[in-house]
């Protein structure tokens, strides 16, 4: 049994591992690299050329999988997970791309663009299990993130549980779906865990991370305190789509309109909206075309801005995205004195996300906007969920991942509190290598 680092162990994304069982190999992920040419959720990378993404470290390096490719598992539908798919998937064709109904609608959504994939799309629910190979079951066990239908992954092999936990939140009061399958997480621990891989991405930062309850909370309180008569936006990933419905039912209860901007608000939360996962209110509109945002924002000038919250792209500052162009005084929307903006969002911690959220902040300050910054909570386990994680599971082996190698080093620490030892049963591995099992 071989777990093969192909990527995201040397940063935080490009998500992709294989683990190869007696000659069969099970891919789990095909993630982008955001930071590396600013992609960000309203990117349309099928337009990118293939040899730059890999020549620049966007997508994995691919050559370093081996064997008979059984499956393309896929844990949630963030492009650092997902990104890759229409770009690596079609060399492994005979392997069927595995994931949660959303999941799969957004490779769907992204095939309309790449032309199209040969593998089979196949859905599996949470508390679902499937046949992948001649001695191989994959079951999806039911996590919360920051994205809807996100799955820890499980491969029942003959010697033993492999769990892909990439990425995941313990959040016992989500707003949207149900909370973690706590039940069915002890039941893998007694059931024997031979391989835990596990993401790092917030592995040392102290305590736990709070429910996106909190974040709804914050979220009320800077809303319902505003400024009836200035004008408000809201910034916040596209693809939380919990976090959206949150700020467009609050908008509701204001007695003003929502209006979702960008091509990835269309598409997570109109996919969203289709498999019912959530349902906006009849007076929520969502513009994506760029035409039809320009007209939106007009109408909201002419109407007047207090009668409406836009919601947009553009909260770590990437040049393209709306919330620039709003800054940048490209668009019809004129930011005044007193107008309201809410970063619903963390910085990305990388410096080119730095500078440009600061110059960002920076213009928006200069037109007069009251700034509301971090009304956000993490979609990603802190080190005392971890914590509980392995408390709950007790694998024999842990492969950290998703992070480079501080935060990968933070995990570590943690594991040795519990008796875990380097090399022997703790393997740090960078994009390339793999551990032996």
């Amino acid at each position: 049994m071989k777990v093969v680092a192909v990527g995201g162990y040397d940063e935080v994304g490009r998500n992709m591992t294989a683990v190869n069982i007696d000659g069969d190999t099970f891919i789990f992920d095909m993630g982008i690299r955001l930071d590396r040419v600013l992609v960000h959720e309203d990117t349309d990378i099928s337009k990118m050329d293939p040899i730059e993404l890999s020549s620049r470290g966007i997508i994995p390096n691919t050559s370093v999988v081996k064997g008979d490719i059984k499956a393309i598992i896929l844990s949630h539908g963030h492009l650092d997970h997902i990104g890759a798919v229409s770009r690596l998937a079609a060399n492994y064709p005979a392997a069927p791309l595995i994931g949660t109904p959303y999941t799969i609608e957004l490779i769907k959504h992204e095939m309309k663009y790449s032309g199209g994939l040969p593998n089979q799309l196949v859905t599996l629910e949470g508390g679902e299990t499937l046949q992948v190979s001649q001695k191989v079951t994959l079951e999806f066990i039911r996590a919360t993130h920051s994205i809807p239908q996100t799955v820890l992954c499980a491969l029942h092999t003959p010697e033993g549980i492999i769990l892909y936990a990439n990425d995941f939140k313990l959040d016992d009061t989500p707003t949207l779906g149900d909370g973690p399958d706590y039940k069915r997480i002890k039941e893998l621990g007694k059931e024997g865990v031979k391989a835990l891989i596990v993401e790092t991405v917030r592995a040392e930062r102290d305590g736990r991370t709070p429910s996106e309850a909190v974040a709804q909370k914050l979220l009320e309180e800077n809303l319902l305190k505003s400024d009836p008569e200035r004008g408000m936006i809201v910034t916040t990933f596209s693809s939380h789509v919990a976090r959206i419905a949150g700020i467009v039912e609050i908008a509701s209860r204001m007695g003003i309109t929502p209006i979702l901007l960008g091509r990835s608000m269309q598409k997570y939360s109109t996919i969203a909206e289709s498999l019912k996962l959530v349902e906006f209110p009849k007076d929520t509109r969502i513009y994506g075309d760029k035409k039809a945002i320009t007209k939106a924002l007009k109408k909201v000038m002419k109407d007047g801005k207090e009668k409406f919250l836009p919601i947009v792209t553009g909260h770590q500052g990437e040049p393209d995205a709306l919330l620039t162009k709003i800054a940048n005084r490209s668009t019809p929307y004129t930011i005044e004195k007193g107008d309201q903006i809410i970063f619903s969002s963390d910085v990305i911690p990388n410096p080119i996300n730095a500078a440009n959220r600061y110059a960002l902040e920076t213009k928006l300050k200069w037109q007069g906007a009251r700034l509301f910054k971090n009304t956000h909570v993490s979609g990603h386990s802190s080190k005392e969920d971890h914590r509980d994680m392995l408390n709950m599971l007790q694998p024999e082996n842990i492969i950290p991942c998703h992070g480079d190698l501080k935060l990968i080093s933070g995990y570590v620490e943690l594991a040795e509190e519990l008796g875990y030892s380097i090399d022997k049963d703790i393997f740090i591995r960078r994009n390339g290598q793999k551990v032996v099992l």
